[in-house]
C-alpha cells in the first residue's frame, strides 16, 4: 500500500494517511496508530488530499475509508489542542471549522464513501463514520461519544449522527458516553453491516457498485447529501461557537488534563 500523494505543506510531514486503488475502490487508510488516528492537523490535511485524489481518480468507483491499528479514530488530538498557541476559544473555533470542512468533504464527495472499521471509534471518529454513506464494523469494534465525560458537547458531529441514529439511542449515547459494540451500533442505525469478516464484507459491497453508472451514483449521492449539507451550512457557525465557548471553561480544562494524565476528572471522583 503506497502513501497518499500529498502536495503542498503536508508533503513535508510524515505520511499519516495512505492511498491506493484496488478492485475499483480508492482505499484510504488513517495510518497514525501512535495516537489512535486522532484528528491531528496533519491527518486532516492528508485526508482532505486523499479524498480530493479519489474524486478525480477514474479507476475508483467508490471510496473505502479504513485504518491501521486497533482504533479507527479517537477523535480530536487533545495533546495538539492543549499545546496550541493563541486563546483557547480562537483555537477551538478554528479546529471546529476545519473539522466541519472535513465532514462536508466526505458527505459531499461525488463517490460513495464506505467506512471500514475493525477497531475502536470515539468522539469525532463517530462523526467520520456517520458522514460516510455506508459503514461496516466488525466484532472487535467499540463505539462511544466521550465528549460528555470531558465537559464537551458533540456539537458538529451531532448533525450527521442525527441523520443516522435513532433519536432515543442517540440521546443515550450523547448523554452517558457509554461504550457499545458493533451489534448495537448496527441496531441503532449507525452501521450498515456488522459482519464477522470486515474485509470480505467491504469487498462484497464494493462489487455491488460495479454495475452502477458513475453519473447515476453521483446524482443519487447528491440527493442523499443535500439535507445534511444544508443543515451543516445553516448551523456550522453556531456549532463551532458551542465548542469554542466550552473550551474556555474550567470543566473542559479539568477533563482534558485528566484524560492526558490518565485519571478520573474531579467530578467523577466526587460522584463516588
Amino acid at each position: 500500500m503506497s502513501d497518499t500523494d500529498t502536495s503542498g505543506p503536508a508533503a513535508a510531514e510524515q505520511a499519516v494517511v495512505r492511498y491506493e486503488v484496488r478492485a475499483g475502490a480508492a482505499r484510504i487508510d488513517l495510518d497514525s496508530p501512535h495516537n489512535r488516528n486522532a484528528l491531528s492537523t496533519a491527518l486532516v490535511e492528508q485526508l482532505h488530499a486523499a479524498l480530493d485524489g479519489a474524486a478525480g481518480d477514474d479507476a475508483a468507483r467508490v471510496v473505502v475509508l479504513g485504518h491501521t491499528g486497533g482504533t479507527f479514530c479517537a477523535g480530536a488530538d487533545l495533546s495538539e489542542a492543549s499545546s496550541s498557541q493563541g486563546s483557547a476559544q480562537e483555537q477551538a473555533a478554528e479546529r471546529t471549522r476545519v473539522f466541519l470542512d472535513l465532514l462536508r468533504a466526505i458527505i459531499a464527495h461525488p463517490k460513495p464513501v464506505i467506512a471500514a472499521v475493525d477497531g475502536h471509534v470515539r468522539a469525532g471518529g463517530m462523526g467520520l463514520v456517520a458522514a460516510c454513506d455506508l459503514a461496516i464494523a466488525g466484532p472487535s469494534s467499540t463505539f462511544a461519544l466521550t465528549e460528555v465525560r470531558l465537559g464537551l458537547a458533540a456539537a458538529m458531529i451531532s448533525v450527521p449522527l442525527a441523520a443516522r441514529v435513532n433519536p432515543r439511542d442517540l440521546a443515550r449515547a450523547l448523554l452517558t458516553g457509554e461504550k457499545f459494540d458493533s451489534a448495537h451500533a448496527r441496531a441503532i442505525g449507525l452501521l450498515t453491516e456488522a459482519p464477522e469478516d470486515v474485509p470480505a464484507a467491504v469487498d462484497r459491497l464494493v462489487a455491488s457498485f460495479r454495475p452502477c453508472s458513475p453519473q447515476g451514483l453521483t446524482e443519487n449521492k447528491a440527493l442523499l447529501a443535500a439535507p445534511l449539507l444544508a443543515e451543516l451550512d445553516a448551523r456550522g457557525e453556531e456549532l463551532a461557537g458551542i465548542t469554542a465557548r466550552l473550551f474556555t471553561t474550567p470543566e473542559v480544562a479539568e477533563g482534558m488534563t485528566a484524560f492526558l494524565e490518565r485519571r478520573s476528572p474531579a467530578w467523577a471522583a466526587d460522584a463516588e
